[in-house]
């Protein structure tokens, strides 16, 4: 080997081994929006965990693809199939949101996340008087505990009763799932 290419490798080998012993290196961080990949132990992360990281940084193709992992591994359960149909919203895939998020509810009917969400992808697709009855039925279901589900119901029925309704720019609607977070759904209304 040359002296010229010896000095180069040198350093970057010696960069690499002390980025090896780091505690920090490539490790992700708790919280991070990025994707994990293995837990400490070498284990796969649950594909919902990932889904929900990759929709909290915007990548909502790719969360899909790890909810479809997910539903691989546990089965087309409420979680699975919530998650699934607000990737596809969040897409603008309406007509797919739509169906997968029924056949979310059509497996728990008291699953506050699914209807809420279809309620969104109605208002999304214009069809303010169900989203209304949809929102209504979250926001009975959740027990008016959640102020993103009350304030799309607010919204809704605005718009029902007065179609030509404008939302001001801090009033959108908002997608929610189980767990910590809610993804906001910016809508032109």
């Amino acid at each position: 080997m040359s002296q010229a290419l010896r000095g180069p490798l040198l350093i970057a080998l010696l960069s690499a081994s002390l980025a090896a012993c780091s505690s920090g290196g490539l490790t992700p961080l708790k919280g991070s929006p990025y994707a994990p990949g293995t837990t400490e132990r070498g284990e796969a992360i649950d594909g919902l965990t990932v889904g929900h990281r990759l929709m909290a940084a915007g990548e909502h193709e790719l969360a899909l693809k790890a909810y479809y992992r997910a539903a691989a591994d546990k089965g087309m359960t409420v979680d699975v199939l919530s998650a699934i149909g607000s990737a596809n919203l969040k897409l603008g895939r309406l007509g797919q949101a739509e169906q997968i998020l029924r056949r979310a509810i059509e497996a728990d009917e008291r699953f506050v996340p699914a209807w809420n969400n279809l309620g969104v992808v109605l208002m999304e697709k214009g069809e303010t008087a169900e989203a209304a009855r949809v929102f209504e039925t979250a926001y009975a279901l959740d027990s008016g505990q959640s102020d993103s589900i009350r304030q799309n119901l607010r919204l809704a029925l605005a718009k029902n009763q007065n179609p030509g309704y404008v939302a001001d720019e801090d009033k959108s609607f908002s997608l929610v799932r189980r767990g910590a977070g809610e993804y906001l759904l910016l809508t032109q209304l």
